[in-house]
């Protein structure tokens, strides 16, 4: 990935069920003993980012709602939700308002991960086999709908699609369907599997499927696949 060399790296909130930030079972224990190797696309974001992992995007009930020590969007303008566990309606609410205020935000969400994950299923650690019961609320209120056709084999869900310069290859992917044009203005790419909408004073842009931040060797050699995706989301 390139980058604008020699100026500040701009806050990239991170809010994920895949391990982009940590690795993958790794427990506090093991961060303690500074033998843990930063997963590759951590590496590859902090090129152009300071990524801020965040857990939930509201704030916490029963505290000060005007103050923005407790605010976890507070000084973000740029928000990356990869593959997330579902939002809770006052995270879909406080991610809407951001938006709408001037935030930019880069979606993932796949409707079947084919990444592999050494976890049983159940448990906490895993990431979010599918996003299909994790889809957020407000994505209706920018006017749009996903569109997920189940292919017969994984073969029939694999393509190749054109992303500015990349190539990327999307396995078993979900595309976007615009239903109500006038909530936002909305622009599809990617065959359908990418939209960005002008929501408000921001920018939502959703992409429906995640291969490229699960499998090193779709992120192409320079990274070039999520760059790609980088680019739509945050044009420089």
């Amino acid at each position: 990935m390139s980058c604008s060399a020699g100026e500040p790296s701009p806050v990239l909130g991170l809010v994920t069920s895949l391990p982009i930030y940590w690795p993958l079972g790794s427990g506090i224990e093991d961060f303690a003993s500074g033998n843990v190797n930063l997963p590759w696309q951590r590496n590859v974001l902090s090129q152009c980012f300071t990524l801020q992992p965040i857990d939930t995007l509201s704030q916490p009930s029963g505290l000060d709602l005007q103050s923005p020590q407790v605010d976890p969007l507070s000084g973000i303008s740029k928000l990356a939700i990869v593959q997330p566990r579902a939002l809770t309606p006052e995270d879909n609410v406080a991610l809407d308002d951001w938006v709408r205020a001037g935030g930019e935000v880069l979606i993932v969400l796949d409707p079947l991960l084919t990444g592999h994950y050494d976890l049983p299923l159940g448990d906490p650690r895993r990431p979010m086999d599918t996003s299909l019961f994790a889809i957020p609320p407000v994505v209706t209120r920018w006017g749009l709908e996903v569109v997920f056709d189940e292919p017969e084999t994984f073969e029939d869900g694999v393509s190749e699609i054109a992303l500015g310069g990349a190539a990327i290859t999307v396995e078993v992917g979900s595309q976007w369907k615009v239903i109500d044009p006038n909530a936002a203005t909305c622009d599809s790419f990617g065959n359908g599997y990418g939209v960005r909408c002008k929501v408000g004073q921001g920018y939502a842009t959703l992409f429906g499927d995640a291969a490229v931040f699960e499998q090193r060797e779709l992120a192409g050699q320079n990274y070039e696949a999520i760059a790609a995706l980088i680019d739509i989301a945050f044009p420089r």
